[in-house]
């Protein structure tokens, strides 16, 4: 019990310091490496990008007057697609938050923060938005499709055509990088 006791009054930082990744490169370095990330127009966007088009819809991309910049945005269905990385938006966060620095959690907390608060203004001005996860266009790209077209209330499209498009790209390769929860 006296061990039980000591954990819940430890400080923070030596709680912290028991589960939280130490960063082995240095600050610049991190920064560095960082800054190189796409923001737009990364591997999973292509792929649905690539798909959207062999069904010859119009759409525009990362629409910058509308909050967040969607991905992909059918403005005659008022659709917005939003193609969400892993980590950088937080899928299952709760669940490895605690594994990163105070600097990437606070990072993160605020991306979903904004991520909630764009979803919300373009639902307020009557956009139906999608929201799909980068390790769901891994694992079925096609499925994605089928998300979006049900949004868009596609009557009919060239499925064929969606489908040899897809035979047609490299495989996407599933990379597991967040933290173990």
């Amino acid at each position: 019990m006296a061990a039980m006791e000591a954990v819940a009054t430890a400080p923070a930082v030596l709680k912290r310091q028991v589960f939280s990744m130490t960063d082995i490169m240095s600050s610049a370095k991190r920064s560095a490496l960082m800054s190189r990330i796409r923001a737009t127009d990364t591997t999973p966007e292509r792929y649905i990008r690539v798909l959207l088009e062999a069904a010859s819809l119009e759409f525009d991309q990362h629409a910058r007057d509308l909050p967040g910049r969607p991905d992909f945005v059918f403005r005659e269905q008022q659709t917005a697609v939003f193609i969400d990385g892993d980590f950088w938006h937080g899928w299952r966060f709760p669940l490895w938050r605690h594994r990163l620095s105070d600097k990437w959690r606070e990072k993160i907390s605020k991306n979903r923060e904004r991520d909630v608060r764009n979803h919300r203004t373009l639902r307020r001005r009557g956009w139906t938005v999608v929201r799909i996860w980068e390790h769901q266009v891994e694992a079925n790209p096609l499925g994605c499709i089928e998300r979006i077209a049900l949004a868009l209330e596609w009557k009919s499209f060239d499925a064929a055509a969606v489908e040899t498009a897809y035979a047609a790209l490299p495989p996407l390769k599933r990379r597991n990088r967040l933290p173990k929860p």
